[in-house]
């Protein structure tokens, strides 16, 4: 019987190539800002949580809420990742955690408040690898709000990243 969680040696480098290359085209397509195509790198009916608890469903849903921000709000901007680690679940299944932010057209660096956990779900289909799940949170360690730092001080709450 095998296990639910993938050992180290379960993962196929090409794998996990392939789904670096995936976050990397989605991070492209924002850059253009072509809605199309950020959206055609998940499945038909992905779920998509935006930080502010929208969610959407499919991918065609993805492609309209995306459009207007590509064309206004969000023109020229980019996606800029810190960090980010894969962990396969089963061959057909990885689970990636990112922290980033969307950096403004003429900004060099993110500003903290735009700083974003993401955690995605990416599963191998039938033509390669795509997303089927996409959660957005803002980064907001509780230990850096003026409430969690009294609470730290105190000893009431622990000392968080």
């Amino acid at each position: 019987m095998r296990n639910d969680h993938a050992r180290e040696d379960d993962t196929n480098p090409t794998d996990e190539t392939a789904i670096r290359d995936l976050l990397q085209r989605l991070g492209e397509a924002w850059g253009r800002g072509d809605a199309d195509a950020y959206a055609s790198l998940f499945t038909e009916d992905a779920d998509y949580v935006i930080f502010d608890g929208t969610h959407l469903k499919g991918r065609q849903e993805i492609a309209d809420t995306h459009r207007p921000l590509f064309e206004r709000f969000m023109k020229g901007s980019r996606l800029v990742t810190e960090s980010s680690s894969m962990r396969f679940l089963s061959p057909d299944v990885a689970l990636i955690h990112s922290r980033g932010a969307v950096l403004r057209k003429r900004r060099k660096r993110p500003s903290r408040r735009r700083l974003s956990t993401q955690t995605l779900v990416a599963i191998r289909e039938e033509n390669g690898w795509r997303f089927a799940a996409f959660q957005n949170t803002r980064y907001r360690p509780f230990a850096r709000t003026l409430l969690g730092r009294l609470l730290v001080l105190a000893g009431l709450a622990p000392h968080g990243e």
